[in-house]
């Protein structure tokens, strides 16, 4: 490590051991916790005996790293590329991440101008599937960009399929999205979305545990994800096989006390199987921005609700209707027929019959009576009659 500011400076010490300790690992949040960031730095510089919790093999591990470690050349990288630590005890420390226990980040790189602790208040988690369908991207960006246009800020992992579909629909609608990474916020993975995670620094958050140049690994995707949960106040899966990484990211949030939502899909689709079996769980079913609104929101904002629509025979009054459901649909009807279909006195059926002439519904035909053409369309498409 270089000369200079002493490590054991929390700040300092955090950025170093952000470099020594892989995201998520308990053992090393414990140490933390119980010895203090200074005398955890300590000890890994100095290859002291090992803290507890770990083999001799695995300290051996982490004090040849710690051996690598240059804090202060990874700040100086991070600022070349606009990004900035944030640790606990921080102005922009998101409190809700303190949920994780001893799973907490040691700390976030951060690139963008916003507030992540003043975003993160009112976020919402939209994840899913990198090998998704046409339904499913058109869902997500649907959702996001409803969400967006609420004033909430959509959070996801910057990966193909769904979270990127989630960001674009936050980004077309001028809205906040913030991009959690899997490897350092100056390399942006996917390489394919490079220009996206470009744009959400400009106009949103890129957030990462790993500090600046590092690579992302399968092991660091899922831990990633509990971020993600923690971070937001619900997650909205929108497509996930059984086996889907996004599922990971429910579930944690379940764990934390978060909401866990699901968008259903197709029964035959392989995509939305594993949503599915999070709506058969504790998960709740969300179809667009308002009812997820609803979950994650204050009290009062209600999604509205939703009802068939009012078709024109359903305000006329029920004795009408009934004598309307009595006539034949392809031929003409006597009073006395019709009176005996509703069943009602012939007075009453005429008194009706009138008025539903008047209405354009009927017709007299003869001594007969049938529906006009216009209200055997009406019956077809749910028009007016006239």
């Amino acid at each position: 490590m270089s000369t200079g500011e002493d490590p054991r400076d929390e700040p300092l010490g955090r950025v170093f051991l952000c470099r020594v300790i892989e995201p998520g690992d308990e053992a090393g949040g414990r140490w933390v916790r119980e010895f203090g960031v200074g005398e955890v730095v300590r000890r890994l510089r100095e290859g002291a005996p090992a803290l507890p919790g770990v083999s001799e093999t695995r300290w051996a591990g982490l004090v040849a790293r710690a051996r690598r470690a240059e804090p202060e050349r990874d700040l100086a990288v991070a600022a070349r590329a606009g990004a900035r630590f944030v640790g606990p005890g921080d102005a922009e420390w998101p409190g809700q991440l303190d949920d994780l226990g001893d799973a907490r980040p040691l700390g976030l790189w951060v690139r963008g101008r916003p507030s992540l602790r003043m975003w993160a208040l009112r976020s919402v988690a939209v994840v899913g599937a990198r090998a998704c369908t046409e339904y499913g991207t058109h869902v997500a960006a649907t959702l996001a960009g409803g969400l967006a246009e609420r004033g909430w800020v959509v959070v996801s992992g910057g990966a193909y399929g769904i979270d990127g579909a989630a960001h674009r629909g936050a980004l077309a609608a001028r809205g906040a999205t913030v991009a959690v990474l899997a490897c350092g916020v100056d390399r942006p993975y996917p390489r394919g979305h490079a220009a996206l995670i470009s744009r959400i620094a400009e106009q949103g958050l890129v957030v990462g545990e790993l500090p600046p140049g590092d690579h992302p690994t399968p092991s660091r995707f899922i831990l990633r994800n509990r971020v993600i949960a923690a971070l937001t106040r619900g997650t909205v899966v929108v497509e996930a096989a059984c086996r889907s990484g996004s599922l990971a990211t429910a579930r944690a949030a379940g764990r934390l006390g978060r909401f866990t939502m699901g968008v259903p899909g197709p029964v035959t689709s392989a995509l939305s199987a594993g949503v599915h079996e999070l709506l058969r769980g504790e998960a709740a079913l969300v179809t667009d921005a308002a009812e997820v609104v609803e979950l994650v929101g204050d009290m009062g904002e209600l999604a509205p609700p939703r009802k068939g629509p009012v078709l024109p025979r359903d305000l006329l009054q029920p004795s009408a209707r009934a004598v309307l459901a009595a006539l034949p649909g392809s031929r003409a009807a006597t009073v006395e027929e019709i009176a005996l279909g509703t069943p009602t006195t012939r007075d009453e059926a005429i008194a009706r019959l009138y008025e539903l002439r008047a209405l354009g519904y009927v017709e007299r035909h003869g001594d007969g009576w049938k529906l006009t053409r216009q209200a055997v369309m009406s019956v077809r498409t749910g028009r007016a009659p006239c």
